[in-house]
């Protein structure tokens, strides 16, 4: 499983479960989700036009070997597809309004559910009280990603893109 973006777990460093502070700055998604979701929304940006690795990497902000990894599990889980040559490059699978946020998440690291009891304990039919609501909560959260399409996030996004435009990264040479 992935650290979660900006972790520092297992250092001397790391902040006490009580600090709210701290907690507040626990993202409840890990990076690989955080770099998959940059990706398939450029992507979603400028369809129908294919886009290097490269290009990918210098938009989104994302480590070149790192989004190497995103886009073969994207393309492995039918979210993006990939094609070689002059000309070729990384495009949507299907279109921007049938690919969910849900889509992408569960392409590169799915939410957990909570199927049997965490603690093992046979008498355990059905999940207890707790660990239902947990569920619940999880199955409200995955409701809610599969509710909101790339191609919404798109449309929200006409106002203030949330990548720079090709024109804009022209005099840094990106």
């Amino acid at each position: 499983m992935d650290k979660p973006v900006n972790s520092s777990k297992g250092s001397a460093a790391d902040p006490s479960p009580h600090d709210a502070a701290a907690r507040a700055k626990r993202p409840m998604f890990s990076q690989t989700v955080e770099y998959a979701l940059r990706a398939t929304v450029y992507l979603a940006s400028i369809t129908p036009t294919a886009a290097s690795a490269d290009r990918i990497s210098a938009a989104t902000q994302v480590p070149q070997g790192y989004l190497s990894k995103v886009m073969r599990d994207l393309v492995v889980a039918g979210v993006a597809q990939s094609q070689r040559g002059p000309r070729g490059g990384f495009t949507l699978a299907r279109p921007a309004e049938q690919l969910t946020i849900l889509d992408v998440v569960n392409a590169v690291d799915p939410i957990q559910r909570i199927l049997r009891c965490p603690l093992g304990n046979p008498c355990h039919t059905k999940l207890c009280p707790l660990h239902e609501r947990l569920d619940r909560a999880a199955a409200d959260i995955e409701r809610s990603l599969a509710a909101t399409t790339l191609a919404e996030l798109i449309t929200s996004f006409a106002v203030s893109p949330p990548f720079p435009t090709e024109a804009a990264r022209q005099p840094w040479g990106i």
